[in-house]
């Protein structure tokens, strides 16, 4: 059995719901018209992403919706009108008052699972989500949830696997960041972003380079290999506040390998059929099978230099006010 699915990268405006929904309606119509079941789209892409930081309670509160608010009851209908679920990220303002940065995968049926950011650093006042999003579809193939940062911790992609999950959907804002690591993925210059159109080789040079897909491929194709999932990489685009955003949107397979990608300055969907035959006897579905958790109670032990997610996210970023 196959399944089509769509991975989109667009360069959001901050505060315009107006504007990424439209984005998110054009995209879904294009994915639905080439066959996709499933398109997936950047974190935080409704309200905006960078500019939250430096937002007080007022203006972060009034950016929030529930998950029963118009922008996602507006996704919801697109997701019934095009026969295709559609996953976006939004700031959720959550029944008791506390603030989430949050993904919605709003189903054709009507239904949508909500995933909450385990390793929220935006903002102090946005809380961590504390459970995984692992759930059911009616493709056969069961689909977890975990947003950029989460991706990070190995942990999180091996319980997603352990709860079932073949179908990772990993939304992200990457790129921009200032690593301290001499390693580390470094900052793009925002002017060869502006400058995009007169040298369009020096900006595809970056999407390309160590401070996109190549810092991508350390990591992503191990997340989907080693826990025996298919991974759609959804990312934001282009210039956001002071930071260069870098793409690459993509699909992998449960081996790691890519199975379409584009490296394209620029708003873009890509679009691929995933053999779901694969699942079963891929390398990392029989490692799992293999486990011998008697061992592992080590990963359950509080790390004694841990730090919060914030902390962690600013031990390895240059300084910036909040």
């Amino acid at each position: 059995m196959t399944l089509k699915v769509s991975s989109v990268q667009f360069q959001h405006r901050a505060n315009d719901k107006e504007y990424n929904l439209g984005r998110i309606a054009a995209f879904t119509a294009q994915a639905a018209s080439e066959g996709s079941q499933l398109a997936a789209f950047p974190e935080m892409c409704i309200g905006g992403y960078w500019h939250v930081p430096k937002l007080d309670a007022a203006a972060l509160r009034a950016l929030a919706e529930p998950l029963t608010g118009p922008s996602i009851s507006y996704v919801s209908r697109l997701a019934r009108e095009h026969g295709i679920a559609i996953g976006a990220g939004f700031l959720e303002l959550s029944d008791n008052g506390e603030l989430y940065n949050s993904y919605a995968v709003s189903m054709p049926n009507g239904h949508v699972h909500c995933h909450r950011k385990l390793h929220a650093w935006e903002h102090p006042l946005i809380q961590s989500g504390n459970s995984f999003t692992v759930f059911d579809t009616p493709w056969g193939v069961r689909a977890g949830i975990l947003i950029c940062w989460d991706n990070n911790l190995i942990e999180n992609a091996r319980a997603n696997a352990l709860l079932g999950a073949e179908m990772l959907i990993a939304p992200h804002q990457a790129g921009g960041g200032q690593s301290v690591s001499p390693h580390g993925m470094k900052r793009i210059p925002v002017e060869k972003w502006q400058r995009r159109q007169e040298n369009p080789a020096a900006i595809e040079a970056e999407i390309r380079g160590p401070n996109g897909r190549e810092w991508l491929l350390r990591w992503l194709p191990s997340r989907a290999h080693d826990n025996g999932m298919f991974l759609i990489f959804s990312n934001g685009i282009g210039q956001d506040e002071d930071e260069v955003r870098t793409g690459n949107a993509m699909v992998l397979d449960p081996y790691g390998r890519i199975l379409v990608e584009t490296w394209q300055a620029a708003d873009a969907i890509v679009t691929t059929e995933v053999d779901l035959a694969l699942l079963d006897k891929c390398t990392g579905q029989r490692w799992i099978r293999g486990r011998r958790p008697e061992l592992y109670g080590i990963l359950t032990r509080p790390n004694p230099k841990g730090l919060s997610p914030m902390e962690a996210r600013y031990s390895q970023t240059s300084t910036r006010s909040v």
